[in-house]
């Protein structure tokens, strides 16, 4: 294989089947799909839009173990219900999600994941204001859940605080059909949106009105970690394709690269690199994080 062959988005759906089948699992997940795109037109430039900023990532819970940098799945840290925050505070919030690239990423900078101060350090400028709260998402594998439940609550919060537009920043591979999804709702709803994220194949494939795309690792779709300059030029970006999109299904691609070798883009949840003793590893842990997450969901 040239090193241009191997230099393409990741494949996240089937790399993602592959894994859970190679875990044990023999039920392969069905992607969200729809070939219509519903759009919604911003009704003032983007520098007068009133911005709602909704994230997958979840609050810090002291109590429920390892949530740091570097800190395997932790299925106990999930959170199930959408949740808000003050975007005049800072928050703790985390991304030890199921489906995060732990090779290849450190987990270390929370704006990397959570662009909260660097839409604060644009604001009245390169868009108009920050709702007053912004928005916590649930990372739900139930499609049914999300749109029946999650996505109306969404909408909710976000016309209650006037929210003319809404920037989405998803983590790990089902985040990003959830967000993809609510985008869909909000803009049906007449609420413009923009997907910062990095799983080009599932965003697309839900189908989204309007996509940055960044091919990064996961658990980094606001930008490169340690790097304000790629985090600011990537929320940039992010606004335009916001304000200049033509029509649904728009994705624009950011131009940043992760690394001059795309080799990170092999190993990603790839059986092929891993030894028996790694996947019998990774195997049990899979099996104990489910056991964990159904005892959380029935006493919720």
């Amino acid at each position: 294989m040239t090193m241009g062959a191997a230099d393409v988005p990741v494949p996240y759906m089937q790399r993602t089947r592959d894994w859970y089948l190679a875990l044990g699992f023999d039920n392969p997940y069905v992607w969200a799909h729809h070939v219509d795109v519903p759009f919604a037109r911003l009704k003032k430039p983007v520098s007068e839009t009133k911005l709602a900023l909704i994230t997958t990532a979840a609050p810090y819970q002291a109590d429920k173990g390892d949530q740091g940098p570097g800190a395997p799945y932790n299925a106990a840290a999930k959170f199930y219900s959408v949740y808000s925050g003050d975007v005049r505070t800072d928050h703790d919030l985390r991304i030890s999600h199921v489906a995060i690239d732990r090779d290849h990423t450190t987990m270390e900078d929370p704006a990397s994941w959570f662009p909260l101060s660097a839409l604060r350090a644009v604001e009245g400028r390169l868009f108009g204001a920050l709702t007053p709260r912004f928005h916590g998402l649930p990372t739900n594998r139930s499609i049914r859940h999300t749109m029946e439940v999650d996505a109306p609550e969404i909408l909710r919060r976000c016309q209650e605080d006037g929210a003319e537009a809404a920037l989405l920043v998803p983590n790990c591979p089902v985040c990003h059909q959830s967000v993809t999804l609510i985008a869909r709702h909000l803009e049906a709803n007449g609420i413009p949106t923009v997907i910062m994220g990095c799983a080009k194949d599932i965003v697309e494939h839900v189908g989204a009105p309007r996509f940055l795309f960044s091919d990064f690792p996961l658990g980094n779709s606001a930008g490169k970690p340690h790097d304000p300059q790629s985090q600011a030029e990537t929320l940039s970006l992010a606004l335009r394709v916001l304000e200049g999109a033509p029509g649904g299904r728009t994705t624009v691609q950011s131009p940043q690269r992760w690394s001059d070798d795309p080799s990170w883009k092999r190993d990603y949840s790839n059986p092929a690199t891993r030894s028996a003793d790694e996947m019998a590893a990774h195997r049990a842990k899979a099996h104990a994080d489910r056991e964990v997450a159904r005892n959380i969901r029935n006493a919720t």
